[in-house]
């Protein structure tokens, strides 16, 4: 079976520094050891008892950040004074888990990617939004998670994006 989905692209140019968009975003998330953090869910022996690690790994943003992939450093190699562009995995198990709960194909978009880069006209923030790719499972409950974490995000851009 071949399930055709199309992306919907959220994105915002800054006038910002690289620097200073990154930090924001760096601030907002939060950023959990990781080896930690997935041996404390896996040791936990309750839902109640996963939920406090998941809320004590997230930032202000109700997001941690998984890793984040330096494109700028393997595309730019030997060039000086040349644009960033950084590519963030961030996300929420929580809001994870209530997609995937109805929707088990939305683990294939959680966490999500924030792809953070350098141009002429300025920094620009991509999102492409969660709710457009679940649109066709037709589901209304994972639907209305994937708005609601879309609008997180967006509001997260545009706090980075100043």
């Amino acid at each position: 079976m071949v399930t055709t989905i199309s992306v919907e692209r959220f994105s915002l140019t800054s006038s910002r520094s690289f620097q200073d968009v990154l930090a924001t975003l760096q601030t907002a998330v939060g950023h959990p050891e990781m080896a930690a953090f997935r041996k404390n869910v896996s040791t936990a022996k309750t839902s109640a008892e996963m939920e406090k690690v998941i809320q004590a790994a997230v930032g202000k943003s109700d997001f941690m950040e998984f890793t984040r992939f330096d494109h700028g450093e393997v595309v730019h190699k030997g060039r000086t004074g040349t644009p960033g562009i950084v590519r963030l995995v961030v996300g929420n198990p929580l809001i994870m888990r209530q997609m995937v709960e109805h929707v088990p194909d939305a683990g294939s978009y959680a966490p999500v990617t924030i792809l953070v880069d350098q141009r002429p006209d300025g920094v620009h923030l991509s999102y492409d939004r969660m709710a457009r790719f679940l649109a066709p499972y037709g589901n209304s409950k994972t639907t209305k998670v994937a708005q609601d974490l879309d609008a997180k995000v967006e509001a997260l851009l545009r706090a980075a994006a100043g």
